[in-house]
């Protein structure tokens, strides 16, 4: 798949390792590079003439640079550092929709937070709020390592409704985890945000949760007229 120009044909348990080493250290390359721009991910599409990289991130405008200089530098290194012929690989820089429910771009602000000097306990409330306004059904922050004293600990802050099982949370839970490098040692940071559902698959999965039940409200009952009494003729003989 990506290494088919460079490579004779290789089995398909190899090219699969291949692939997945080349987007590991792609996605590492881009995350290092590209903190300070809110950087959100990144997507791999080939094609037959070349390969597209799509780069996830909240401020598009630094990622691309001054006249597309950056965007450039970047597909010159991308390029030499994973032996791509002249002009067989274009980057491309996407806008994160909602950077709220990112939960890289969340991991992201909260370590530069954290790196500022404010409080852990602050820090977290905080993006937290933000998280949560931007729409999130549920989320949860996690802070680990030395914290104030020299004995390490971990702290959660959760708010909302957040899956911990199943294979919804494949779609519906995004999950970060950024490490924060303080003079008195190394601190964990990880974000998960549950998702909501969106019909329309832009700020959310499209599939539905499946144990989600939704009561629908009755329709109102017509009321009949009571049937019309037709009087019965009296029969001769009948009377009293």
């Amino acid at each position: 798949l990506l290494l088919s120009g460079t490579m004779a044909a290789i089995s398909k348990k190899r090219k699969f390792v291949a692939d997945g080493v080349f987007f590991a250290e792609l996605n590492e390359l881009l995350a290092r590079e590209l903190a300070e721009e809110g950087y959100a991910g990144v997507e791999v599409r080939v094609t037959p003439t070349r390969t597209e990289i799509i780069i996830r991130a909240t401020r598009t405008q630094s990622v691309l640079g001054e006249k597309g200089r950056r965007i450039r530098e970047l597909t010159s290194v991308v390029q030499k550092r994973f032996s791509f012929t002249e002009g067989s690989v274009e980057l491309y820089a996407e806008k994160v929709l909602n950077r709220g429910l990112c939960a890289m771009a969340q991991a992201e602000s909260l370590r530069y937070k954290l790196l500022g000097g404010l409080a852990v306990r602050r820090a977290c409330y905080g993006v937290l709020r933000f998280i949560m306004e931007s729409g999130a059904k549920g989320c949860e922050v996690q802070v680990s390592g030395k914290l104030r004293a020299q004995r390490a600990k971990s702290m959660k802050f959760r708010d909302g409704y957040r899956i911990h099982a199943g294979n919804p949370t494949r779609e519906y839970v995004d999950t970060a985890i950024r490490h924060v490098l303080l003079r008195q040692g190394v601190l964990g940071v990880k974000v998960s945000i549950m998702l909501p559902w969106d019909a329309t698959g832009k700020t959310g999965p499209k599939n539905p949760v499946p144990d989600v039940v939704t009561v629908l409200e009755p329709k109102e009952e017509e009321i009949l007229p009571p049937p019309a009494v037709v009087p019965q003729p009296v029969k001769e003989g009948m009377e009293a």
